[in-house]
């Protein structure tokens, strides 16, 4: 799916490339963010899993973390401030508004009542414990 192009991509880089003072994008005409450029790393213990997730510029508030069995959803919103002043003029603004999300699977389900998510300095880090299960159980023969 990486070899998908995105709007104008073809386009944008040849001109950044040839003339870079030349072309100039639209004020408000940034994409918002692939889910793909949530960057993420996943270790697994034998207890349980951490996943640290890079989401810079975003406040605690508005990052979402759901689990659904083994399934690990992200979600950030993402919110534009534009302010300006009498005096001045926006050149180029590449804030934006909108939310992105990524979903990922897991091999084993999660321990969500111990689950605990931290976020500090753009990171999201996420200890989520395995969901321990009796595994296979012996049956007496009678």
């Amino acid at each position: 799916m990486s070899s998908l192009m995105t709007r104008g991509g073809l386009f944008d880089d040849f001109f950044k490339d040839i003339a870079p003072g030349f072309y100039v994008r639209p004020l408000h005409g940034d994409p918002l963010p692939s889910p793909a450029q949530i960057k993420v790393d996943v270790k697994e213990t034998d207890k349980g899993y951490t996943v640290q997730a890079e989401v810079p510029g975003v406040s605690k508030d508005e990052i979402h973390v759901s689990l659904d069995g083994n399934v690990v959803t992200l979600r950030a919103e993402v919110k534009q401030e534009d302010r300006q002043g009498s005096d001045e003029k926006v050149l180029r603004s590449e804030r934006y508004y909108g939310a992105v999300s990524r979903s990922f699977q897991l091999p084993m389900d999660i321990d969500q009542a111990q689950a605990k998510a931290k976020y500090d300095n753009g990171v999201l880090t996420l200890t989520l414990p395995k969901k321990l299960t009796n595994g296979s159980q012996r049956l007496t023969i009678e």
